[in-house]
This record gives structure tokens, sequence and C-alpha cells, in this order.
């Protein structure tokens, strides 16, 4: 199924954390598109990754904490992590996320 040029986000399994957030991922040789979902009430400690990334918010609502402060987000936002940037979020409501992830 990877090796398709068109999917379906249906098509692709969901695993589920055991705090209810859920993924889907499609890898790619060098990035990785992933839609997350994420119950309200979430809150995403401040964390980095060493891989560049990308964040679309599809729907939901809440607030991503940087070093450059407290922003609020909701449909249409789009966040970009640098390399080992750290970052933290709180869901307010049930969201859904795209994010790109590429490799270093």
């Amino acid at each position: 199924m990877m090796n398709q040029h068109c999917v379906s986000w249906d098509d692709v399994a969901e695993e589920i954390s055991a705090s209810g957030v859920a993924k889907r991922v499609i890898p790619g040789s060098h990035a990785s598109l992933v839609m997350v979902r994420v119950p309200a009430g979430t809150e995403a400690g401040r964390h980095s990754h060493s891989h560049e990334q990308f964040v679309q918010v599809v729907s939901g609502s809440g607030t991503l904490e940087t070093e450059q402060g407290s922003h609020a987000f909701g449909p249409g936002s789009v966040f970009h992590f640098p390399s080992d940037t750290w970052h933290a979020a709180r869901f307010d409501g049930d969201t859904i996320l795209i994010e790109t992830n590429l490799a270093i």
C-alpha cells in the first residue's frame, strides 16, 4: 500500500496510545506524513525532536507554547519547528493535526 501514489487515510493503520492520541503514519524515504487525533483535555509537555517538523491544524483548538510565548491555535494554524526546538501544547477541543516530519 505505501508504494502507491494515492493513499486514503482510512487505509492507513491507526495506532492509539494509552492517553487516547491516535496516529496514522505514511512513511517516505526522507520524510513522513502523520495524521494525529488528539482528545480534548490532552496536554503535550515540553519536548523537542531531532527532525524538522511542520504541523497543520485541521480542526480543534488549544494553546501552543514555544520560547516565543503562548499562542492560541485553531483550524488553519500552521506550526514550524526546526530540529531540536522545544514546544508544548494544550488541546482544548478534540483536534486533528497533520504533521510533516523531515529526516535530518
